[in-house]
């Protein structure tokens, strides 16, 4: 078509080649009218936009990036009428366990313990109410402290200490950082149970905190099965929220007469197709499913891209070490529909399927203002990572709107335009067009393929950006830390990403030497899982690409007899496949052994021997990689050497322990070429 043209002779801004030569020798466009009414009702109430973080660990080195840019990918992402102009924040309730790209930190470790300044979710939960106090929060556990099971790998065999854990999570956001949390889930992904609902919503009510709305159950949408025929537990849940629904509910859900809600969604490389993927469920998950609420996993890319689901996030921030990060197009189609709506906003009553394909939604304040969001996403530009994507076709359409009731009166419409474009790579996002002119509650637009557009009453939307962030940079070949920082303001060390136990800044109070301040281990207890978290713990770091490097670390093993640990360099694995990972580790014992394996799970031993370690004193390992060798120095002396590696080829350093126990890793130093 060239460009799109209005009915009216309005060509709009943008289209440099006006209104394009006749269409020769063409069909016709196909055509079909449309009628946004409120004359008799509207439809379902709008619960809003918004992404995760965690599930886990997706905003970990966004917290180590300096400033300006931290603050420039926290405006890009909460910022009103700026980016993506988010209206949910959602975040994990760390468990200390692996939750998908790293584990993070619980407020409990144990059961005596409670820390309300761990992780980095409490940080971000106040930067984005910083930046826009309207934003709704929402918590979900993934993993839970072992401590809670009693031995079991199961958070319901006593639902009043699980709902302790939850409701004191929530104490402590709204005690220690004036924090109001608007929702809470159960178990993301995983069984819920209907007493522990109900004993969570007993719970919340016992405390006065009515106006806390419990999400179930982050899975399948299997649970509304059960509340139509539970009453009580109908009444406890609030939200029916669903993960990767394809855009289609089920009956049962829509009986519960509840909100549902796409609870997770989205999960999807951040190119292109992602922004294809996002457009068209932010409406149809509406237009097919009645959901009022679509929620991306995840935030913003700021992990290892190396790890599993490399860059799908909104946007991507995963350097902090350069400051380079990159918005990505996922973010200004966000902003069609967060710029120019609002929570608490209703749909029209209106079918919002178009004629040659794609789909609409018409949203109203009810004090006389309206936003109509259009998507014509083609199917091969707009797969999800799931579910599978039946078949579909969408063609060139002309579509003309009638305004009626009270938006017959509207007389202009602001109008934002995306274009994907896959053949030249140069597509067209948000862009402000001229206005549409309404003669007598009708105007017309022709929609081209992969576009998006809004149309709206609201003149507040804009595109703003910063200057160019730093250009890439590989991490640091030459990399130290001591660790010694009296208050740090996070509890974990810049860009070390924790794939099973936890790693922490400690002061080591009984040590006045050169020990003061160190990083520990400090998960001694197996959590209740969400994934198979290796039985050992670790934490990596670095460039994924490293081939020959020297790791130096001063470790001090806790745990008497059988207590490990180990350094480790060309480590290939992380995340949900923690418990496959290889690479070269060079292990000491507490019992004077030491080991060299080419995987985190002992099981491929290279070499092994004595080296006279015992716990409770610092020792120095040194871990040299070069080419197909690898040999280790102990205290500065070596202790093996000449071990032949085949392979992995390349990875990240890494340390960590042989269980889980209580460690402790000082003077870090890598030197990689």
């Amino acid at each position: 078509m060239g460009c799109a043209a209005l009915l009216w002779g309005t060509i709009l801004l943008g289209c440099s080649c006006g209104p394009g030569p006749p269409r020769v020798g063409a069909a016709p466009l196909l055509a079909a009218t449309y009628v946004l009414d409120d004359a008799d009702g509207l439809g379902r109430e709008f619960d809003g936009i918004g992404a995760v973080s965690g599930g886990g660990a997706t905003s970990r080195l966004l917290v180590n990036y300096q400033e300006p840019y931290r603050s420039q990918i926290l405006d890009y992402l909460f910022k009103p009428n700026f980016g993506a102009s988010l209206h949910i924040l959602k975040v994990e309730i760390g468990g200390d366990a692996q939750s998908t790209d790293g584990t993070e930190p619980s407020h409990m470790h144990y059961e005596n313990d409670e820390n309300y300044f761990r992780g980095y979710e409490w940080w971000l939960m106040k930067e984005a109410k910083k930046r826009n106090p309207k934003i709704k929060l929402i918590g979900l556990p993934w993993a839970f402290p072992g401590w809670i099971g009693k031995g079991e790998n199961w958070p319901y065999d006593y639902p009043d200490i699980t709902a302790y854990y939850i409701v004191s999570w929530i104490l402590g956001a709204k005690q220690y950082h004036d924090l109001d949390i608007d929702y809470i889930g159960i178990w993301n992904e995983r069984a819920f149970s209907s007493k522990y609902i109900k004993v969570l919503r007993h719970s919340l009510d016992r405390l006065g905190l009515w106006n806390i709305g419990i999400i179930a159950a982050d899975g399948d949408w299997n649970v509304s099965k059960e509340m139509i025929v539970d009453p009580y537990l109908n009444d406890a849940i609030e939200v029916v929220g669903a993960h990767y629904p394809g855009t289609k509910t089920v009956q049962n859900a829509i009986l519960t007469g509840k909100k549902l809600w796409s609870s997770e969604d989205y999960s999807t490389f951040n190119n292109d197709v992602g922004a294809g993927c996002w457009a068209r469920i932010l409406n149809q998950n509406y237009v097919n499913g009645n959901m009022t609420a679509t929620i991306a996993w995840n935030l913003v890319a700021s992990y290892y891209e190396q790890l599993p689901f490399g860059r799908c996030g909104l946007m991507t921030a995963q350097e902090p070490w350069s400051g380079h990060y990159k918005v990505e197009s996922p973010i200004w189609i966000t902003a069609h529909t967060t710029q120019f709506t609002q929570p608490g906003w209703s749909y029209l009553q209106v079918d919002g399927h178009l004629e040659g394909g794609g789909s609409f939604v018409a949203l109203t304040d009810g004090l006389g203002n309206l936003t109509i969001i259009i998507e014509t996403m083609s199917h091969n530009h707009s797969k999800c990572i799931r579910p599978p994507l039946p078949n579909f076709s969408v063609l060139p359409q002309r579509a003309t709107f009638y305004l009626r009731g009270s938006f017959y009166m509207v007389e202009t419409l602001q109008v934002r335009h995306s274009r994907l474009d896959f053949e030249s790579g140069k597509s067209s996002l948000f862009q402000q067009l001229l206005p549409v002119k309404v003669w007598r509650g009708r105007f017309s637009l022709d929609l081209n393929v992969d576009e998006v557009y809004t149309l709206t009453t609201l003149k507040t939307g804009r595109k703003c950006d910063y200057p160019e962030p730093p250009p890439p940079q590989p991490f640091p070949s030459s990399y130290k830390d001591d660790f010694n920082i009296r208050n740090p303001p996070f509890s974990e060390a810049p860009n070390f990403a924790d794939q099973t136990g936890v790693f922490e800044y400690f002061v080591n109070a009984s040590d006045p030497g050169d020990h003061v301040f160190t990083l520990r281990q400090v998960v001694v207890q197996r959590p209740i899982t969400w994934v198979s978290d290796a039985d050992q713990t670790i934490s990596v770091i670095g460039n994924f690409k490293w081939v020959n490097l020297t790791v130096t670390c001063d470790i001090y093993i806790e745990k008497p007899r059988d207590g490990g640990v180990f350094i480790a360099g060309r480590v290939d694995n992380g995340g949900i496949y923690v418990r496959r990972t290889k690479g070269v580790f060079f292990w000491v014992f507490a019992d004077g052994t030491y080991r060299v394996t080419g995987d985190l799970a002992g099981e491929e031993i290279l070499m092994k021997g004595l080296s006279g370690v015992r716990d409770n004193a610092w020792h120095t390992l040194t871990l040299n990689i070069q080419g197909n060798s690898a040999s280790g120095l102990l205290n500065g002396y070596p202790l093996w050497e000449n071990v032949t590696i085949s392979k992995p080829k390349n990875g990240w350093a890494a340390l960590g322990t042989r269980s889980f126990e209580f460690a402790q890793f000082d003077n870090f130093h890598v030197e990689a070429s």
